[in-house]
């Protein structure tokens, strides 16, 4: 089955460069693009807010606009749409099931930010699935085309990596762009490491050599799968968040994996997910490990 790459848009300026941007993705790939708006009846005293049906004319009226912009820039765009009555978590969650990957547009640096307003935008990327893909406004074609890298990070052992590698590795064969594979490490207290992690490490020839051999363990079967990409390593002592943010000024796409958790407070994606999708100017890519 072909799965498209789904766009979920609610009118503002970020959700129409994401829609942009995965209308682009999915001319790349050869894919079909699917737009989903979510929406619920509202009632204002204030103004006149028309009725159920008048409201949702106004909806999908809108969402055919947005769309009738991207048909234009690509005619031969395979396109369809949903508008679905419904909270915006569930419809997104639900809309990115059957996805390649679902794109939503982001607000600004800080805490607030476009589908993120309140605990939307992560509650969609621990429910979903599949690859979630955040876009700014400011995001133009611009940096596709001048032969910016992807960038993605690989942390744990290859297994643990593998969806977000093969993601990235994908992405840069579709845009014949050089991938950046980055992996940050710190010291520990040496008790943190299991006996045959020593043993390893012994064997490589000291800490920085190990992650090294781990990173290009982790890559060598996607190297193998893509081999029109070309690869550039990079193991850094630091933060991974950081590490990562020091590089993603010359990306034209920053990859993630995330391991969501459950705590008292609520869902949590992970700090270094986090940390980015706050940070980075380039659309940022989040990928479930599991």
């Amino acid at each position: 089955m072909t799965r498209p790459i789904t766009a979920g848009v609610d009118g503002t300026e970020e959700s129409l460069a994401g829609l942009a941007w995965a209308a682009r993705e999915a001319v790349r790939r050869g894919l079909p693009l699917r737009v989903v708006h979510a929406w619920r009846f509202q009632t204002h005293e204030s103004v006149d807010a028309g009725d159920a049906a008048t409201q949702e004319r106004w909806v999908r009226d809108a969402v055919a606009e947005s769309v009738r912009r991207v048909t234009e820039r690509h005619p031969a765009l395979e396109v369809t749409t949903d508008v679905l009555e419904g909270e915006a978590v569930g419809a997104l969650t639900g809309a990115s099931t059957n996805a390649e990957m679902l794109v939503l547009g982001s607000r600004g640096h800080g805490r607030i930010m476009g589908f993120l307003v309140g605990s939307v935008g992560q509650q969609v990327i621990v429910e979903a699935r599949r690859p979630v893909v955040f876009v700014r406004a400011e995001d133009a074609p611009s940096g596709e085309v001048a032969g910016r890298e992807i960038v993605v990070g690989q942390q744990g052992d290859p297994e643990d990596s593998a969806a977000v590698l093969e993601f990235a590795f994908a992405a840069a064969a579709a845009r014949g762009a050089t991938l950046r594979a980055v992996r940050a490490w710190a010291l520990p207290p040496m008790f943190a490491y299991s006996p045959d992690t020593l043993r390893l490490m012994d064997e490589a020839g000291g800490l920085e050599p190990y992650e090294q051999k781990s990173l290009s363990d982790a890559l060598a079967p996607l190297r193998e799968r893509y081999p029109q990409v070309r690869v550039v390593e990079q193991v850094e002592m630091g933060s991974a968040g950081q590490v990562l943010l020091s590089v993603a000024g010359t990306a034209q796409l920053l990859v993630v994996g995330r391991r969501a958790r459950r705590s008292a407070v609520g869902a949590r994606i992970g700090s270094v997910a986090h940390g980015v999708l706050h940070h980075a100017d380039c659309p940022v890519a989040v990928v479930p490990h599991d």
